[in-house]
């Protein structure tokens, strides 16, 4: 019994050891969530509280209080602006830019990886420095480019203009995420029969599915959040994209309209919410694929 109990007394401090190192991970982990949960919590007790509410000074607020909760603020962003246009300008754009997106970098970037010519490596880090270049540098030529085309002040002028900053990116994801992929897989597919083009469509492309949902994902999100082309291409209202619209709708002269304002950004929010949480594993797995390699 003595040396049971000489052998068990030294694993307690290690046990201590590592409930306090867990405790800590957690605790570290709850500010963070707190940190990144506090805007989505804002926007959305602004989104239901009352004018009386908002502009009390001297109420907490972070809560309701004595005015309860309201619809007014959602109501006046769906009747009285053209929210709904704005959402769907806003999907069909950003559905075209993927579209677009995966249509150019899917190849290219397959190109890059897989067929062996002079200048592979320094033309893939090329295409990447071209996603570097800041879009406020860029909008002023595209303007001219826009204008020459005829798309000015039309969803035409963004569907054209994203890509111009997705492609570059998606191309040098897709080429990394081919290089993941064992060279032999293709070749025995070939040997079996198979032409180029129909081992890529049977082999290659389902193998690839994780890197083509992070490409999809990333040019969703960003057509989702830019603003200055959107600002600088399209002016009129029934042509607007939502980060756009609810801005230049909602804010007259001096006059804010906070809770249409949350409510706007709330609502938007949350279809790149969604796509996130049900395809965040196939983007880690895209991501570091691509990246890492």
């Amino acid at each position: 019994m003595a040396a049971l109990a000489a052998a068990y007394q030294p694993r307690r401090p290690s046990r201590l050891r590592h409930v306090r190192k867990r405790a800590l991970v957690y605790a570290g982990l709850c500010f963070y969530a707190f940190i990144a949960g506090l805007p989505v919590y804002w926007m959305f007790i602004t989104t239901f509280k009352p004018d009386q509410d908002l502009y009390n000074l001297r109420a907490f607020p972070l809560f309701f209080n004595q005015h309860g909760v309201t619809l007014d603020h959602i109501t006046l962003l769906f009747n009285r602006t053209g929210f709904v246009v704005w959402m769907r300008n806003t999907l069909v754009v950003a559905f075209a830019v993927v579209l677009i997106t995966l249509l150019v970098s899917v190849p290219a970037g397959y190109a890059l990886a897989r067929l062996r010519f002079r200048g592979a490596e320094s033309l893939t880090i090329g295409i990447f420095m071209t996603y570097l270049v800041p879009t406020t540098l860029l909008f002023l030529p595209l303007v001219k480019v826009i204008s020459w085309m005829g798309q000015f002040d039309k969803l035409g002028a963004l569907i054209l203009a994203y890509p111009t900053f997705t492609i570059p990116f998606c191309t040098w994801l897709m080429a990394g995420f081919f290089k993941t992929i064992p060279f032999e897989i293709e070749e025995a597919a070939m040997i079996d029969g198979c032409s180029r083009l129909g081992a890529i469509r049977r082999v290659i492309l389902p193998l690839s599915l994780a890197g083509m949902l992070t490409v999809g994902i990333f040019a969703f999100t960003l057509s989702m959040q830019d603003f200055v082309y959107a600002l600088t291409f399209v002016s009129s209202s029934d042509q607007k994209v939502v980060n756009i619209g609810v801005v230049t709708e909602l804010i007259r002269g001096d006059v804010f309209y906070w809770g249409s304002l949350m409510a706007g950004a709330l609502i938007a929010g949350v279809p790149v919410a969604i796509l996130y949480s049900f395809f965040l594993d196939y983007f880690v797995k895209g991501i570091t694929g691509g990246a890492v390699k």
